[in-house]
Formats: structure tokens, sequence, C-alpha cells
């Protein structure tokens, strides 16, 4: 068994205060939901302590700036931080570079398609943390597809948009099976479950979705 030490609650409150302003996609939700979601998933298939803070703290240099980086490595250690960053596909800084809605587009479809290929080769440790991150992300999206206040709706919140999230979500899912990640059957039943709930007619990787 995975013992805890002080490490994981300096953790919660680190996440709690770095994303303290910020609440989940189209909801009121803090989004700390999200981060504790993923850290309990973590440690639900397997994750250290060291995979379980990671989760805590996987978004902080995305949706906080790249000046989190140094700090996460100088309070929790390499081995968190090489997984938060290995987790991180942009910085706050630099999605903010971009303001037109087809330059977001641009950034969002190589940012995604250089994550992709990065997991391919990403360390067993990091792939856990991001197969955690994208279920209960898919999850979220599910819920959403399965309520009819919502519905099909859920994909405006996206910069990919229906074809670009589901193929993307598509992709993560083929690389975590042939990756062999603890939690990835789990993740491609959610992501073939989206796909129906969307009426997609056949899953397609991000790739073919974007040429």
């Amino acid at each position: 068994m995975t013992a805890f030490t002080d490490r994981f609650s300096r953790a919660v409150d680190y996440a709690r205060i770095a994303h303290a302003a910020q609440c989940r996609k189209g909801s009121n939700i803090p989004y700390l939901y999200h981060l504790l979601g993923v850290a309990s998933l973590v440690i639900e298939f397997g994750g250290n302590e060291d995979q379980a803070i990671a989760g805590l703290l996987h978004d902080t240099i995305e949706d906080g700036g790249a000046a989190h980086a140094a700090t996460i490595r100088a309070q929790f250690g390499d081995a968190v931080a090489d997984i938060v960053k290995d987790c991180t596909d942009g910085t706050a800084e630099g999605k903010a570079s971009h303001t037109d809605a087809e330059a977001k587009r641009r950034d969002w479809i190589e940012r995604k398609l250089a994550y992709l290929a990065h997991l391919k080769t990403a360390p067993d440790q990091t792939l856990l943390v991001s197969a955690c991150d994208k279920l209960h992300n898919a999850r979220a999206i599910v819920q959403d597809l399965e309520d009819p206040e919502v519905g099909p709706r859920v994909f405006d919140r996206f910069t990919g948009g229906r074809a670009g999230t589901l193929g993307y979500y598509h992709s993560l899912a083929e690389i975590f099976v042939a990756r062999e990640v603890r939690v990835a059957k789990v993740v491609d039943a959610t992501v073939g479950w989206m796909h129906e709930l969307a009426g997609a007619e056949a899953r397609m990787a991000l790739g073919s979705v974007v040429d």
C-alpha cells in the first residue's frame, strides 16, 4: 500500500491556491474538483505518491504559467516536476499569445499532435497520470452528452470542436491501449461511449480529422 505524507497535503493546498479563480468549462464547479478527481484515479489505479501529487499539479503550468515549473521542482522534487512537465502541452502564456479564433485553432491542433507524439515514448509513470487526467475529462464530456440540456453543444466549449475533440480522445485511447497503461481499457470504453453519444459513425484519429 502506498503511504501518503504531508507532501500530498501540501500539494492539495498548492493546487487550491494556483487554481483558486478557475472553474471547469461550462460550469461553476471549482477547478480543484478536477485535480482531486485525477489524483483519486491515479491512486485507484496503483499510482504512488509522486504520481498522485503530479495529478494534483498537472495543469498548473498550462493554466497558471511557466513560473510554476521551478517552484514545483523545488517544493515537490524532480519526479513530480518531470511528470507535470510531461503532462503539459503548452503554457498559459503561450495560449494567451493567440488572440483570434483561427490562430487558437491552429495552435490547439499543433499542441495536441505534439502531445500525442510525445505520449508514444513518454515514461510509464507519466502515462498513468496523463491517462487518469483524460479519463476524468472524458467522463465529464460523457456526462454532458447524456444531459438533455447540454448534449452535443458540449463541444462548443472546446477549441477543437466536435470533430477535433473526438479525434483527439480517440488518438489518446489508442496510445494508452498500445502502451498497456493500467487504466487504458476504461479510457477506451469511455471514449467509445463518447463517440456513440455524439453520433460519430466511426472513430478517427486526430491526424485524420485535421488533414
